[in-house]
Formats: structure tokens, sequence, C-alpha cells
């Protein structure tokens, strides 16, 4: 039986901590150059476009090299850092997703004179179990060979030239673009690299990712490819006037020169920051709920005196030592409550089947403020827990999401939110829908108002609720009896038991 050799050098590749994810950017490393690490030793801080994560090393050793500076954003299977091995034994029985993942170079980071390994294979193909710091399956560290014409230019000028070869001869003195007339290839050329953010942005700038020059590896269309091709308005030939003469070819020749810098931008006065990770995944959820799911919106005004004294009383019960008690607890449980006598509500919408699927559990979203961006963690289950026990799990929540600690798992499947503006003095707001889900509660601020009680006019706690809901699930009827079955609750908390 043949034994294989350990290598002396192992690459730890930037690992999918969120299912599906692309990319993460290196926040912090936590380790050096020289630096002797441990198997789990957590090695680097990243942040995906759904939460920062730290990573640990699947192995002993010490460091050689760390990649990419803080700050830089990684595709996912590209090697971060490197480990000499050599003076420790590997251990003998390791995770099956950690050895290709740990094992296997990126094939651009080996040397042309050295042809990549076949990495070893199990008996299912598919894709393996992520877990966080140990890789994905192999397939994610590998792309097609780009297809490229004889001239890198000639490709270019293909694209924007198009409409003015049709029909008319290329000038002469252009042989590369000579082979446009036979429209076949042109018509069948493969289909430009991107990643799907980018060929989002280009979709909503209007640009043709195929009229774009490509500056990435491997001939991928950057984010600043597209922008560029958006700062050059010469860079498209405009349609000849009748009876004027075909133009000639050189005048797409702009198309692959860089666009020059904005020179509207004033450091002094102006200040731009990236769009990335958090924030740049909520902006496009937003854009996306916004104009897939149509929003309706309902307010009601609501008396919540006794609620905030049932707070009070709440605060000084032996059941709730150590946890956190406000009003948002209990606006929780009005609305889990709501729910439960109106489960329609609780659904979200196929567009694949075309059907409303109804939820029988509720993963309660919070929508918390951190230094990062907007994130919507969810507390699984919530529908089935006590009061103390969702006490707890909002303190939870709360202290995680604050601490950037919140994982990616905690922010997928949540079916309705509570996004509490009141903290911020705010009355009221139009919420978006968190995408997938029906419906998201507004809570304005509670303040002393006011208010006819008892047919007197008396000072009483007051606060504005507002429902926004996906119209495809929920019609009029069941949106508002929803947000008055809330109200009522808020404003009788007593009705927690009668309808409990």
């Amino acid at each position: 039986m043949t034994t294989m050799t350990q290598a002396p050098v192992r690459e730890f590749k930037m690992p999918d901590v969120g299912e599906g994810l692309t990319e993460a950017e290196i926040l912090k490393w936590y380790v050096q150059p020289g630096d002797t690490v441990t198997d789990g030793q957590v090695v680097c801080e990243v942040e995906t476009a759904k939460a920062a994560v730290e990573l640990p090393i699947p192995y002993d050793g010490v460091v050689r090299a760390l990649h990419f500076p803080e700050g830089t954003t990684v595709d996912v299977g590209t090697s971060i850092i490197a480990v000499d091995v050599s003076g420790g034994a590997a251990p003998e029985a390791e995770a099956p997703a950690a050895a290709p993942a740990a094992e296997a170079v990126p094939a651009a980071a080996v040397p042309a004179e050295q042809p990549a390994e076949a990495e070893p294979t199990s008996a299912g193909s598919g894709r393996q179990p992520v877990l966080v710091g140990y890789g994905v399956a192999t397939s994610a560290t590998r792309r097609r060979p780009r297809k490229t014409t004889p001239d890198g230019f000639a490709q270019q000028a293909v694209a924007g030239v198009r409409t003015e070869l049709n029909g008319h001869a290329p000038a002469a003195p252009v042989p590369a673009v000579a082979p446009v007339p036979a429209a076949g290839p042109v018509a069948g050329a493969q289909r430009p690299l991107a990643k799907p953010p980018v060929r989002k942005l280009a979709k909503d700038l209007g640009v043709d990712l195929a009229t774009v020059t490509p500056t990435g590896p491997d001939g991928i269309v950057t984010r600043e490819d597209v922008h560029a091709a958006v700062a050059a308005p010469e860079a498209g030939p405009t349609a000849p006037e009748p009876g004027a003469p075909a133009p000639e070819v050189p005048s797409a020749a702009p198309v692959s020169t860089p666009a020059p810098a904005p020179a509207s931008y004033d450091t002094a006065r102006e200040t731009r920051i990236p769009v990335k990770g958090v924030r740049k995944a909520t902006a496009a959820a937003m854009v996306g709920s916004a104009f897939t799911a149509p929003h309706v919106t309902e307010f009601v005004t609501v008396d919540v005196t006794r609620t905030m004294k049932l707070v009070e009383e709440l605060k000084q019960d032996k059941e709730f030592a150590g946890l956190r008690v406000n009003p948002l607890l209990l606006i929780a449980k009005a609305l889990l409550v709501a729910i439960r006598r109106n489960p329609g509500v609780n659904a979200s919408w196929d567009e694949t089947a075309q059907e409303i699927v109804v939820k029988h559990y509720v993963n309660l979203g919070i929508a918390a403020a951190t230094p990062r961006g907007l994130i919507v963690p969810n507390i699984k289950d919530a529908h089935a827990k006590t009061l103390p026990q969702l006490a707890e799990s909002l303190g939870e929540l709360v202290s995680t999401a604050r601490d950037g600690k919140t994982s990616p798992s905690a922010m997928q499947a949540g079916t309705v939110t509570i996004t509490n503006v009141g903290v911020f003095g705010v009355d009221t707001g139009t919420p978006i829908l968190n995408p997938g889900e029906s419906a998201i509660l507004a809570v304005g601020a509670i303040k002393l108002q006011p208010w006819v009680h008892k047919g007197k006019v008396k000072p009483r706690q007051v606060t504005t609720l507002a429902l926004s809901f996906d119209h495809r699930l929920v019609d009029g009827e069941l949106g508002s009896k929803v947000l008055a079955d809330v109200a009522a609750i808020l404003e009788q908390p007593k009705r927690l038991i009668s309808w409990a």
C-alpha cells in the first residue's frame, strides 16, 4: 500500500461561509507570517454579503504567507494563507471536506510549467457540506476557459460597429475586422464572463457586457469595467445620418481606450464610500423586494399605556430576572398571537410553481442597525417560545448583532419581521419587506400624548404601528385583521391570555 507524502506547505482557501456566496472581504488578520497556528485556531475575520465571520484554520503549522491584505475582497475558493506543516504530522483523521479545500491550489496559482494535479474525489460528486473554515466543493475553484478572438481589439470593435457593418462593406485599412460579415461567429460568441452582481449592475445601467473591455483575471468583467464603459460616451458610435457615408471602422477605437477618471469629484467637499459586504447585499435585496413584491402599508395609532405598565411589572418578576424586558418583547408576542389567529399572513410566494406557501412556524426577524449596515437576524420557531424564552432570545439576538457576530444562518429563512424605528424618535414609516417574507411591522416612538380615555382627555402613552405586506399573499382584509389584533393586544395586554 503506497503512502502519500504530506505537502510541506498547505494553502487555505476562502470558504463559502454562507450557502451560495461568491466572495468575502478580509476584515482583520489575527496572525502574521512566522506565527504558529493550531487546528481550529481563528486566523482572520471576513465579511460576506450577510455577516462578519471568523475563520478557523484546519491544521497545525507555521504561517508562511498572507496572500491578501486587510480590506481586500476575495473570491470563494481562492487561497488566502499558506501554512508550513512540515514541522508537525498531519491529523490522521481529517474531515472529508477539509482535504480538497486545503490541498487543492487554484489553477491560476499553478506555474505554467507545472500542471495542476487532479484533486481527489469522493463517491458523491455533488456539493459537499460546508463547515466554516473548511472550504467548499472543488468545482468552485475552476473556471471554464475563455474563448478569444485572434485580435482582442477586433472583438470589441465588432460589438461596437455591428450596426454600421450591417449592409455596408468595412473600410479596407482595417483587416482585423474583415471576418465580421460572417455573422455566425459574432452571434454565437461566448457569453462574457462576469459575476451575477456585475451582470445586474450592467443591466441596471443599460450596458451590454459584450462591449465592455474586461480587466479582471481570466478575462472577467469587473464592476469598474462597467462603470468605465458608462463614463465613456464616445465608446459607442452613433448611427449615420440618412445619405451620409458609413463611418470608418477606426471610429470604434475609443472602445478599447480606458475611461478617464471623473473630473467632477471634489475630495475636499465629497467623500466616496465603497458599497460592499452587508450594505451592498442590503441595497440589492431592498431594490429586488421593492420592485418584485407589490407593497401595501396600513397604519394604526394605539394607546399602549397598559402595555407600558405591564413592562414595568415584568421587570420586577423573578421569572424575568437577568432578562431584557422592554416594549419590544410584548410587541413581538402580540404579533405572534396575531399570526396564530390569522395564519394566512405567515406565507411566501413561490414564483416558479406559482403557489402560496403557508408556513406553520414563525421565524421572527428583528431588524438591527449595526456599524456594518442593517441586518435582519431571526428567532427560529418564535411561535413556540414562552414569554421568558422569547425575552432570552431577543437579548441574545441584540447582543450578538451589536458585537457583529451574527451568523449567516441566523439571517436565513425568516417569515415576518419587526423593525423598531421608535428607538430613533421616529413616529412611523413605510417599511420594505425583507425578501421572501410576507409582512413587516414598524413600531414608532412611544410618547405621552393627549388621548380620549373613558370620555376624558388625558395624557396617555401612544404609538403608531405600520404593517407592510405583500399584496400577492395578503389581501387588505387579512392585513387589516393582523394589524388590528396587534393593536388590540397592546391596548389590552390581558388579551395575551384570553387569545392564547
